[in-house]
């Protein structure tokens, strides 16, 4: 028997592993060119791994879930089942079996519903599709138990996902208990208490703060795919949501990549991010550039002021952090500047790069010597009220936008653009990708021009 195992990461390699064991021939296809497992041959191409395969195991990421089937169906046996292992929501399923043409109804969709490092190429699982049964048949040759379903492709990640829900959320919530006992110097007594909770004590525990650390970007998409699910059932994804959110924010850890993350986002026009956005986040275009020039990425502090009073600046400042951005609600209102010279020597003191104010400001000519970048509505010489009421910290809208505390904020001449965190990585890529794409095509419109 032969077969074929695509993408040969952690999970990709110990299925690879195992079913050498077995005696079967496996060939291993990955671009990335990992190491081999032992007892299992290397395939120069794809082509070359499922030719003759009796069955083909993708595990390539939910991204590349469906151009791999689509790339793999003219190259499959008639007799050959294809199972799919991706991590990946009910409608992506579908989408792999759509892409197998003619090989649809040999096709299985594998939910791994446990940990492969931990329990290995045994590890339980759930199979659904046409070809539900013979691909578990396989699957139970390692030792494991194996539910299968039948029904559709996708009936078995749907089950997933609404595991997941409880899983991944556990985890998040072990993750940010435990940096939060750090916080306030009692992990020991913060361990204690998790590790009486949990059935497997403190190993549980160390295994899933691990886990949930080291795979919090994949965990934070299959958690927002699971979130979808809720939706679509009509339960609200309340917690799911939040969950998804926290994989995500985890994922930027250690405290000093954002850092990196910021110095990133500073050398990006607030255009191209926008463009990586789908237009989303831009600020309104009356809350402008004070400073003709100026560039800034930092993270947000939303401010709530009421029209023509800043008491809720004056409360930012004594709480705010170097990197901080100062994001100020204050109405739209222009008949009284919110801040001037004196709040802005203090903002740098504070090391606050910039503030984005949906109002007035005065005093721009020595804002401008002082080299204090500040976006607004407009001017007024007239000075504020200090008497509040005001809100620091928490969600505000500026320009049309939601402002939550420690979204990135980038703004320059084109004016700001506001990025959630939880989306910052994937944003940075974009944006990169739109400014290489401007650079091709720019290029091709000078090679173009007569000479």
């Amino acid at each position: 028997m032969k077969i074929a195992v695509l993408g040969l990461g952690e999970a990709g390699s110990i299925y690879a592993a195992g079913f050498a064991a077995t005696g079967a021939t496996v060939a291993g296809y990955d671009p990335a060119g990992p190491p081999m497992p032992e007892g299992v041959l290397a395939a120069t191409t794809l082509r070359d791994a499922v030719a003759d395969a009796d069955l083909v195991i993708s595990l390539v990421t939910a991204a590349h879930a469906v151009h791999v089937a689509a790339e793999t169906a003219p190259h499959l046996r008639d007799s050959a089942f294809y199972a799919d292992l991706n991590a990946a929501s009910p409608q992506r399923k579908s989408e792999v079996a759509a892409a197998l043409g003619e090989a649809a109804d040999r096709c299985a969709d594998v939910a791994v519903i446990g940990s492969v490092p931990q329990f290995g190429p045994s590890t339980a699982l759930i199979v659904s599709g046409p070809a539900s049964r013979p691909v578990a048949e396989n699957f139970r040759l390692l030792g494991a138990e194996v539910d299968a379903i039948g029904g559709a492709t996708g009936d078995a990640s749907r089950r997933k996902m609404l595991r997941t829900v409880f899983m991944k959320g556990l985890g998040a919530v072990i993750t940010e208990t435990l940096d939060a006992g750090a916080a306030a110097g009692e992990s020991d007594w913060v361990r204690a208490q998790i590790t009486r909770a949990l059935a497997g004590g403190e190993s549980a525990l160390d295994r899933l703060d691990r886990g949930t650390r080291k795979h919090a970007e994949r965990r934070g998409h299959e958690s927002q795919a699971a979130a979808d699910l809720l939706a679509s059932l009509g339960v609200p994804p309340t917690v799911t949501t939040a969950i998804a959110d926290h994989h995500r924010a985890l994922s930027l850890r250690p405290p000093h990549d954002l850092t990196t993350l910021l110095d990133a986002f500073a050398g990006l026009p607030a255009a191209a991010i926008g463009d990586a956005r789908d237009r989303l986040g831009v600020v309104a275009s009356r809350v402008r550039s004070m400073l003709p020039g100026a560039h800034i990425a930092g993270r947000a502090l939303p401010v709530l002021c009421r029209p023509g009073d800043n008491q809720g600046i004056h409360q930012a400042l004594a709480v705010a952090e170097p990197g901080d951005v100062l994001v100020v609600d204050g109405g739209g209102d222009t008949s009284r500047a919110l801040i001037g010279e004196l709040i802005a020597h203090r903002a740098l003191n504070r090391g606050v790069r910039g503030m984005v104010i949906d109002g007035a400001v005065r005093d721009v000519g020595a804002l401008a010597d002082a080299g204090f970048p500040v976006w607004a509505v407009g001017t007024s010489p007239a000075g504020p009220y200090k008497n509040g009421p005001c809100r620091v910290g928490e969600d505000v809208a500026v320009g049309g936008v939601a402002v939550h505390r420690g979204d990135i904020v980038v703004a320059d001449d084109d004016g700001a653009i506001v990025v959630p965190m939880t989306e910052a990585r994937r944003t940075l890529i974009g944006a990169r990708a739109v400014l290489e794409d401007e650079a091709s095509r720019y290029q091709r419109i000078l090679s173009e021009r007569p000479a």
